[in-house]
């Protein structure tokens, strides 16, 4: 019974410390962190774009005459719009890996349960 309690000790120590490992892998992904950094940098970019376009407005509008030429704000709206895409492609990347790692830590973790089972089972067929 000792041995068990030993080996069941092991487990959950185990178990824990890979909890633990996920955890942080988790955090550096996207926790809360990353959700309070995203949510800054999504304002920041409609904030620009909206200025761009309210001066763009107000240009054509009421006639002012900004110090900018008047396709500028356009080329800039479409390269910011195009950082955009490639930023959230790479965060799409991120968690794709991270999706990739699970998923090859569950089948690494079958395989060895698989293998424990097939051995129990030539322990009872013998």
């Amino acid at each position: 019974m000792d041995n068990n309690d030993a080996i069941l000790k092991e487990e959950l120590k185990q178990f824990k410390a890979e909890k633990e490992k996920i955890r942080k892998l988790v955090g550096q992904i996207g926790g809360r962190q990353s959700e309070l950094h995203d949510r800054i940098i999504n304002i920041t970019f409609i904030f620009i774009l909206i200025s761009l376009f309210l001066a763009d407005i107000s240009r054509h509008f009421f006639h002012l005459d900004l110090p900018f030429p008047t396709l500028f704000s356009l080329e800039l709206g479409i390269l910011l719009v195009s950082i955009k895409i490639i930023w959230m492609l790479h965060r799409q990347t991120k968690v794709e890996h991270f999706q990739f790692w699970i998923l090859q830590s569950i089948e690494f973790r079958l395989n060895d349960l698989s293998k424990k089972i097939k051995n129990i089972e030539k322990i009872l067929s013998k």
